[in-house]
Protein backbone atom coordinates (compact mmCIF):
# COMPACT_ATOMS: atom_id res chain seq x y z
CA UNK A 1 0.00 0.00 0.00
CA UNK A 2 1.40 3.47 -0.92
CA UNK A 3 2.59 5.65 1.94
CA UNK A 4 0.97 9.01 2.58
CA UNK A 5 4.11 10.94 1.75
CA UNK A 6 3.50 12.41 -1.71
CA UNK A 7 3.08 16.19 -1.64
CA UNK A 8 0.64 18.15 -3.80
CA UNK A 9 1.28 21.73 -4.98
CA UNK A 10 -1.04 22.85 -2.17
CA UNK A 11 1.24 21.15 0.32
CA UNK A 12 -1.21 18.37 1.17
CA UNK A 13 0.08 14.86 1.88
CA UNK A 14 -1.50 12.06 -0.14
CA UNK A 15 -0.89 8.35 -0.81
CA UNK A 16 -0.08 7.46 -4.42
CA UNK A 17 2.12 4.80 -6.04
CA UNK A 18 3.76 7.08 -8.64
CA UNK A 19 7.37 8.10 -7.99
CA UNK A 20 8.54 11.67 -7.60
CA UNK A 21 11.69 13.35 -8.88
CA UNK A 22 12.40 15.41 -5.75
CA UNK A 23 12.80 14.39 -2.12
CA UNK A 24 12.36 16.52 1.00
CA UNK A 25 11.02 16.92 4.50
CA UNK A 26 9.47 19.26 7.04
CA UNK A 27 10.25 17.35 10.24
CA UNK A 28 8.60 14.27 11.76
CA UNK A 29 4.95 14.11 10.73
CA UNK A 30 4.14 10.47 11.51
CA UNK A 31 3.55 8.38 14.61
CA UNK A 32 5.19 5.15 15.67
CA UNK A 33 2.97 3.18 13.29
CA UNK A 34 3.86 5.35 10.29
CA UNK A 35 0.51 7.19 10.19
CA UNK A 36 0.59 10.89 9.31
CA UNK A 37 -0.49 12.94 12.34
CA UNK A 38 0.47 16.48 11.35
CA UNK A 39 1.30 18.39 8.16
CA UNK A 40 4.49 20.01 9.44
CA UNK A 41 6.66 19.93 12.54
CA UNK A 42 9.18 22.72 11.79
CA UNK A 43 9.32 25.83 9.62
CA UNK A 44 12.31 24.42 7.77
CA UNK A 45 10.67 22.91 4.66
CA UNK A 46 13.36 21.68 2.26
CA UNK A 47 13.65 20.03 -1.15
CA UNK A 48 16.49 17.55 -1.69
CA UNK A 49 18.17 15.29 -4.21
CA UNK A 50 16.82 11.75 -4.46
CA UNK A 51 20.38 10.46 -4.01
CA UNK A 52 23.24 11.96 -2.02
CA UNK A 53 26.57 10.35 -1.06
CA UNK A 54 25.00 6.91 -1.28
CA UNK A 55 23.00 7.49 1.91
CA UNK A 56 19.93 5.32 2.34
CA UNK A 57 17.13 5.01 4.87
CA UNK A 58 15.07 1.84 4.94
CA UNK A 59 12.34 1.39 5.83
CA UNK A 60 10.76 4.82 5.41
CA UNK A 61 8.77 6.57 8.17
CA UNK A 62 10.84 5.23 11.05
CA UNK A 63 9.58 6.17 14.54
CA UNK A 64 10.92 9.51 15.73
CA UNK A 65 12.72 10.29 12.44
CA UNK A 66 11.80 12.93 9.90
CA UNK A 67 9.08 12.00 7.42
CA UNK A 68 10.46 11.38 3.92
CA UNK A 69 8.40 13.37 1.41
CA UNK A 70 8.34 13.14 -2.39
CA UNK A 71 7.39 15.71 -5.03
CA UNK A 72 6.60 15.32 -8.71
CA UNK A 73 9.28 17.95 -9.49
CA UNK A 74 10.82 21.10 -8.03
CA UNK A 75 8.02 23.30 -9.36
CA UNK A 76 5.68 21.24 -7.16
CA UNK A 77 8.05 21.56 -4.20
CA UNK A 78 8.24 25.34 -4.68
CA UNK A 79 4.44 25.56 -4.89
CA UNK A 80 4.14 23.65 -1.63
CA UNK A 81 6.60 26.11 -0.07
CA UNK A 82 9.85 24.10 0.09
CA UNK A 83 13.25 25.64 -0.71
CA UNK A 84 16.57 24.01 -1.70
CA UNK A 85 18.40 22.03 1.00
CA UNK A 86 21.66 23.55 2.25
CA UNK A 87 23.28 20.12 2.71
CA UNK A 88 22.71 18.01 -0.39
CA UNK A 89 22.18 21.00 -2.72
CA UNK A 90 24.76 23.46 -1.43
CA UNK A 91 25.41 25.19 -4.75
CA UNK A 92 21.67 25.61 -5.33
CA UNK A 93 21.21 26.88 -1.78
CA UNK A 94 23.99 29.46 -2.15
CA UNK A 95 22.51 30.73 -5.43
CA UNK A 96 19.04 30.75 -3.90
CA UNK A 97 20.19 32.83 -0.92
CA UNK A 98 21.90 35.32 -3.24
CA UNK A 99 18.59 35.81 -5.08
CA UNK A 100 16.81 36.02 -1.74
CA UNK A 101 19.05 38.83 -0.46
CA UNK A 102 18.18 40.91 -3.52
CA UNK A 103 14.46 40.37 -2.92
CA UNK A 104 14.54 40.70 0.88
CA UNK A 105 17.48 42.95 1.89
CA UNK A 106 18.46 42.36 5.48
CA UNK A 107 17.18 38.79 5.63
CA UNK A 108 20.19 36.51 6.00
CA UNK A 109 20.48 32.88 6.92
CA UNK A 110 18.16 29.91 6.68
CA UNK A 111 16.08 30.91 9.72
CA UNK A 112 15.01 34.21 8.17
CA UNK A 113 14.22 32.55 4.84
CA UNK A 114 12.16 29.84 6.50
CA UNK A 115 10.14 32.29 8.58
CA UNK A 116 9.36 34.39 5.49
CA UNK A 117 8.29 31.35 3.47
CA UNK A 118 6.14 30.09 6.34
CA UNK A 119 4.31 33.42 6.34
CA UNK A 120 3.75 33.21 2.59
CA UNK A 121 2.52 29.61 2.46
CA UNK A 122 0.23 29.57 5.52
CA UNK A 123 -2.15 31.80 7.43
CA UNK A 124 -2.57 30.22 10.84
CA UNK A 125 -2.81 26.58 9.70
CA UNK A 126 -4.67 27.25 6.47
CA UNK A 127 -3.12 27.37 3.00
CA UNK A 128 -2.48 30.92 1.88
CA UNK A 129 -3.17 31.92 -1.71
CA UNK A 130 -2.12 35.16 -3.39
CA UNK A 131 -3.73 37.24 -6.14
CA UNK A 132 -1.62 37.56 -9.30
CA UNK A 133 -1.95 38.50 -12.95
CA UNK A 134 -1.90 35.28 -14.92
CA UNK A 135 -0.03 36.65 -17.93
CA UNK A 136 2.78 37.96 -15.70
CA UNK A 137 3.68 34.65 -14.05
CA UNK A 138 6.85 32.74 -15.03
CA UNK A 139 6.96 29.12 -16.13
CA UNK A 140 6.98 26.83 -13.11
CA UNK A 141 4.47 28.81 -11.04
CA UNK A 142 1.24 27.15 -9.93
CA UNK A 143 -2.27 28.60 -9.92
CA UNK A 144 -5.72 27.30 -9.15
CA UNK A 145 -7.82 26.73 -12.26
CA UNK A 146 -11.24 25.19 -11.78
CA UNK A 147 -10.27 24.51 -8.15
CA UNK A 148 -7.33 22.31 -9.24
CA UNK A 149 -3.58 23.13 -9.25
CA UNK A 150 -2.26 23.95 -12.71
CA UNK A 151 1.32 24.59 -13.81
CA UNK A 152 2.12 27.69 -15.85
CA UNK A 153 3.98 26.46 -18.93
CA UNK A 154 4.31 28.89 -21.83
CA UNK A 155 0.90 29.70 -23.31
CA UNK A 156 -0.74 26.82 -21.44
CA UNK A 157 -1.81 25.76 -18.00
CA UNK A 158 -1.15 22.08 -17.27
CA UNK A 159 -3.27 20.23 -14.73
CA UNK A 160 -1.18 18.60 -11.99
CA UNK A 161 -1.62 14.93 -11.09
CA UNK A 162 0.60 12.80 -8.82
CA UNK A 163 1.87 10.91 -11.89
CA UNK A 164 2.45 13.88 -14.20
CA UNK A 165 0.79 16.76 -16.05
CA UNK A 166 -2.38 16.36 -18.11
CA UNK A 167 -5.29 18.33 -19.52
CA UNK A 168 -3.67 21.48 -20.92
CA UNK A 169 -5.78 24.63 -21.24
CA UNK A 170 -4.91 27.98 -22.75
CA UNK A 171 -3.36 30.52 -20.42
CA UNK A 172 -5.73 33.49 -20.44
CA UNK A 173 -5.25 36.98 -19.02
CA UNK A 174 -6.71 38.38 -15.84
CA UNK A 175 -6.28 37.64 -12.18
CA UNK A 176 -5.58 34.20 -10.75
CA UNK A 177 -5.20 32.54 -7.37
CA UNK A 178 -1.46 31.97 -7.05
CA UNK A 179 -0.38 28.86 -5.12
CA UNK A 180 3.41 29.28 -5.28
CA UNK A 181 4.67 31.63 -2.55
CA UNK A 182 5.49 35.05 -4.10
CA UNK A 183 9.16 34.94 -3.08
CA UNK A 184 9.58 31.63 -4.91
CA UNK A 185 7.80 33.04 -7.96
CA UNK A 186 10.52 35.69 -7.98
CA UNK A 187 13.15 32.93 -7.93
CA UNK A 188 11.44 31.20 -10.87
CA UNK A 189 11.23 34.48 -12.80
CA UNK A 190 15.03 34.67 -12.74
CA UNK A 191 15.26 31.42 -14.74
CA UNK A 192 15.85 29.00 -11.89
CA UNK A 193 17.46 25.70 -12.89
CA UNK A 194 18.83 23.66 -10.02
CA UNK A 195 20.34 20.25 -9.40
CA UNK A 196 16.93 18.55 -9.28
CA UNK A 197 14.40 18.56 -12.14
CA UNK A 198 12.36 21.75 -12.21
CA UNK A 199 9.65 20.19 -14.38
CA UNK A 200 8.49 16.61 -14.87
CA UNK A 201 8.92 15.25 -18.44
CA UNK A 202 5.13 15.20 -18.91
CA UNK A 203 5.28 19.01 -19.02
CA UNK A 204 7.29 18.82 -22.23
CA UNK A 205 10.58 19.37 -20.38
CA UNK A 206 12.75 16.39 -21.30
CA UNK A 207 15.78 16.65 -18.99
CA UNK A 208 14.19 15.16 -15.86
CA UNK A 209 15.33 11.63 -15.03
CA UNK A 210 13.80 9.71 -12.12
CA UNK A 211 15.87 7.76 -9.66
CA UNK A 212 14.63 4.55 -8.11
CA UNK A 213 15.74 5.08 -4.51
CA UNK A 214 15.72 8.01 -2.08
CA UNK A 215 18.71 9.44 -0.32
CA UNK A 216 18.70 10.46 3.31
CA UNK A 217 19.37 14.18 3.57
CA UNK A 218 18.17 15.63 6.86
CA UNK A 219 18.73 19.39 7.09
CA UNK A 220 15.26 19.82 8.66
CA UNK A 221 15.55 17.08 11.24
CA UNK A 222 15.26 19.44 14.22
CA UNK A 223 13.37 22.60 15.15
CA UNK A 224 15.72 25.54 14.71
CA UNK A 225 13.66 27.84 16.93
CA UNK A 226 11.47 30.87 16.37
CA UNK A 227 12.46 34.05 14.60
CA UNK A 228 10.55 37.31 14.28
CA UNK A 229 8.40 37.24 11.15
CA UNK A 230 9.36 39.77 8.51
CA UNK A 231 6.41 41.20 6.56
CA UNK A 232 6.01 40.23 2.93
CA UNK A 233 7.29 42.88 0.53
CA UNK A 234 4.82 45.64 -0.24
CA UNK A 235 4.15 44.29 -3.73
CA UNK A 236 3.42 40.82 -2.43
CA UNK A 237 1.28 42.12 0.44
CA UNK A 238 -0.82 44.10 -2.00
CA UNK A 239 -1.53 40.91 -3.88
CA UNK A 240 -2.45 38.90 -0.79
CA UNK A 241 -5.80 37.09 -1.09
CA UNK A 242 -8.06 35.27 1.39
CA UNK A 243 -6.83 31.88 2.52
CA UNK A 244 -8.04 28.69 0.89
CA UNK A 245 -11.02 27.28 2.78
CA UNK A 246 -9.36 24.06 3.85
CA UNK A 247 -7.85 23.01 7.15
CA UNK A 248 -4.37 21.48 7.26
Amino acid sequence: MPLQNRVTPLGELIAHPARGLVYGNRGCLHDGAGRIRRTYAVKRWIACRLEFRGWRRSPLLQPGKFTELFFLDEATAFAAGHRPCALCRREDYDRFTAIWRELHPGQTGADAIDVQLHEERLSARERRLHAAELDELPDGAFVLHGDEPHLVRGARLLRWTPAGYAGAVRRATGSASLITPPSLVHVLAGGWDGAVPLLHPSSGYSEAVASSAPGSCAEAGIDFGRSSITPITAAAAAKSAPTRNARW
